[in-house]
């Protein structure tokens, strides 16, 4: 008879019961975990359990059966599974309620098409488990003849069976959720692959200059860009932009950005033509809802140590110099996409023995701290960040990005970083 134990006795097996299906992550695992408890805790040697989960009415599946002789896994093992339609086991698929039966032999018939999982028993307990309101999944229990139910004890069980079919539910969707995570970071992965193939694999030897560049994406992929364009007379373009937002699409238009910026060498001069081509063709055809691209585009001339350059919404470059910190700031406009039409001036500037350029996007002025006292996050800021430039002094372009990287790392406590990060440092020498 289902009868229950002494409390503290139940209090034991199920304590027991819950410790070992607390680090269970295969859902029939957990079932067979709780049935080991569950049998312990109310003798119940017989059984068959029935879904109609993604099944068309009036059909529904077998799942579990203490008279199967080869048990299937419900989840990998679908096809495997018997598949009836009516009969008492259809009655209780589709019932959407408990069904108590306490003579199974006078309504069990010779042509139901369940009989082989009910002939031979007295009374059976079905209680559905429930998915938004419908039991999808429905368990018998089957008791034989000289033994009977104590009804007592069914509300608990069926409390009991719906709280673990609800949590094994779960578990299922964990599971796929992870399994689903798992490839999209993998395809995640390979956009942040293609994306840094887009990038320049080697710095160019410019004469009379040190270059070095660092690139960080806070996802897989990211939205920042930098790029250098080899034209006439020995002259260098250097490109740096950041596209708004993160991740895949940030990652898109950045490679979109690419694409055109690569599409039409002779547009490369003057710095103003390069950025007009880039604004038009992005707002005509690429940028949507909101998103832009801040970028600052420079044609370095080595023989005549010029920098001409144009800006659109992108963060003044920082030329450290004997005197002090000089911002490229002049000449600035829109961002990239905002404004069909929209025209960049340009202004230019002679580079001096020492002088030191950093491009950077905003992922490093806009890095934060961790928040103190429950008060606001402190950014790095352009301040801090001209303070440690000029403490490089005639560090090399590589010590002065290496450095710079230190220092975010160190303020930002180790944290990952929110935004993107990329720095070009270039010494001349």
């Amino acid at each position: 008879m289902l009868r229950r134990r002494p409390w503290r006795e139940e209090l034991e097996i199920i304590d027991r019961t819950m410790k070992a299906i607390s680090g269970v992550t295969d859902p029939e695992a957990l079932v067979e975990a709780y049935w080991d408890g569950i049998g312990e805790l109310l003798p119940i040697n017989d059984y068959v359990s029935v879904s109609r989960r993604d099944v068309t009415p009036p059909y529904y599946l077998v799942t579990r059966s203490s008279r199967f002789t080869e048990q299937f896994n419900p989840w990998t093992q679908r096809d495997r599974l018997p598949r009836l339609a009516g009969g008492i086991l259809g009655e209780i698929a589709y019932a959407n309620r408990p069904v108590i039966i306490d003579d199974l032999p006078a309504v069990l018939k010779d042509d139901d098409p369940g009989r082989f999982y009910l002939e031979g028993f007295k009374s059976g307990v079905a209680l559905p488990q429930y998915d938004d309101g419908e039991g999808l999944n429905v368990t018998m229990m089957l008791l034989p003849p000289g033994s009977e139910p104590d009804h007592a004890v069914i509300p608990m069980l069926h409390w009991q069976a719906g709280l673990f079919g609800r949590g094994t539910q779960n578990l299922v969707l964990r599971n796929q959720l992870g399994a689903a995570l798992s490839a999209l970071d993998g395809e995640l992965k390979t956009v942040g692959e293609i994306q840094r193939s887009l990038l320049p694999a080697d710095l160019p030897p410019i004469p009379g200059f040190e270059l070095s560049a660092w690139y960080h994406t806070s996802a897989r992929a990211g939205g920042d860009y930098y790029d250098f364009f080899p034209l006439d007379g020995g002259r260098w373009g250097l490109f740096i932009a950041d596209v708004s937002g993160h991740g895949t699409p940030a990652a898109v238009l950045m490679a979109i950005t690419h694409a055109i910026a690569h599409s039409q060498p002779g547009r490369h001069t003057p710095s103003c033509e390069l950025l007009r081509y880039l604004n038009d063709t992005l707002a005509r055809g690429y940028t949507r809802g909101g998103t832009f691209v801040t970028a600052f585009y420079a044609v370095l001339d080595p023989a005549a140590r010029t920098l001409t350059y144009a800006r659109a919404g992108h963060n003044p470059p920082r030329l450290v110099r004997a005197a002090g910190i000089e911002p490229l700031d002049r000449k600035g406009a829109l961002p990239l996409g905002i404004l069909d039409g929209q025209s960049y001036g340009e202004a230019t500037v002679t580079l001096e023995r020492g002088d030191l350029l950093l491009l950077y996007t905003d992922g490093i002025t806009e890095a934060a701290a961790p928040a103190r006292d429950g008060g606001s996050r402190e950014l790095f800021g352009v301040e801090r960040l001209d303070r440690l430039l000029l403490d490089c002094g005639a560090a090399s372009a590589e010590a002065c990005v290496g450095r710079v990287r230190a220092e975010v790392a160190a303020f930002c406590d180790t944290a990952p970083p929110s935004d993107d990060q990329t720095l070009i440092a270039i010494r001349c020498v």
